[in-house]
């Protein structure tokens, strides 16, 4: 009796527990996209452990930083001219008494 070969591809159940926001985010991914929502959390994990488990060129963790505020309308504009200015206050108050 000839033995059957297992299919290259053997696929194995995982259950995983998304919130609300979560969950509203797949059906949207996968509702735009017209793949199914086991393929989105494929692709989205083969998408983080690309950028995770690459190794790191110079200048990665620039690039990481870059957008990693997002789109939030309370962060300033002028944030990175600005930085000190947020972070320890007002300087022009302590120039003077140096």
């Amino acid at each position: 009796m000839a033995r059957k070969h297992p299919s290259a591809r053997v696929r194995e159940p995982v259950q995983v527990y998304l919130d609300r926001g979560d969950r509203d985010l797949l059906e949207e991914a996968a509702r735009r996209s017209g793949l199914p929502r086991a393929e989105i959390l494929r692709r989205g994990l083969r998408a983080i452990a690309h950028q995770m488990l690459a190794e790191q060129t110079p200048g990665s963790s620039f690039e990481y930083l870059i957008g990693i505020l997002g789109d939030d309308p309370s962060i300033p504009r002028d944030l990175a001219a600005r930085h000190d200015e947020y972070l320890y206050g007002d300087l022009s108050d302590d120039a003077g008494e140096r």
